[in-house]
């Protein structure tokens, strides 16, 4: 067996990429809520992201959105700050899906339904052993299994 090029990362963004610092709180609703998780500037700095490729991409359920605690436009905001925050920069042809599905909607996007992964893949156009996971939750090791994409811990990615 060959090993392949992984040419997409795809990360979860809460408890993978970053916390919330709000106690109580399981999701940031606005800036100033959030740290970046240990170790994840230092990791992503060593991947070069380029235009050609390796990718980055970002699978998150939105739950404060379908909850309406915050609008899409703000998630969307909030992980592109997250990312900045991490690299200095989003990444050329960097994406970002979000399910903004309520739990009870029963939508092919929310994880662990593979819908986000596969939107990405497809709009990447790689096939699913050319991509990387990375979540925290079993819902997101369910999510890459469905959707056929190698997946890894968050723990150990970042090594934390």
């Amino acid at each position: 067996m060959t090993n392949v090029e992984t040419r997409l990362y795809i990360f979860d963004a809460d408890g993978t990429l970053r916390w919330t610092t709000v106690e109580g709180q399981k999701y940031p609703t606005r800036s100033g809520e959030w740290r970046l998780m240990p170790n994840v500037r230092q990791r992503l700095a060593g991947i070069p992201w380029s235009a050609a490729g390796p990718w980055l991409a970002v699978a998150s359920n939105q739950n404060g959105v379908a909850e309406g605690l915050l609008d899409e436009p703000t998630a969307r905001r909030l992980i592109q700050y997250m990312l900045v925050e991490a690299l200095g920069r989003v990444p050329e042809r960097t994406s970002v899906e979000l399910c903004v599905c309520s739990e009870q909607a029963g939508c092919d996007c929310r994880k662990p339904a593979p819908g986000l992964l596969l939107r990405l893949l497809r709009a990447h156009r790689i096939s699913p052993a050319e991509a990387l996971f990375v979540g925290d939750l079993p819902i997101d090791a369910e999510a890459a299994r469905r959707a056929g994409i190698p997946f890894v811990w968050a723990h150990d990615f970042f090594g934390t």
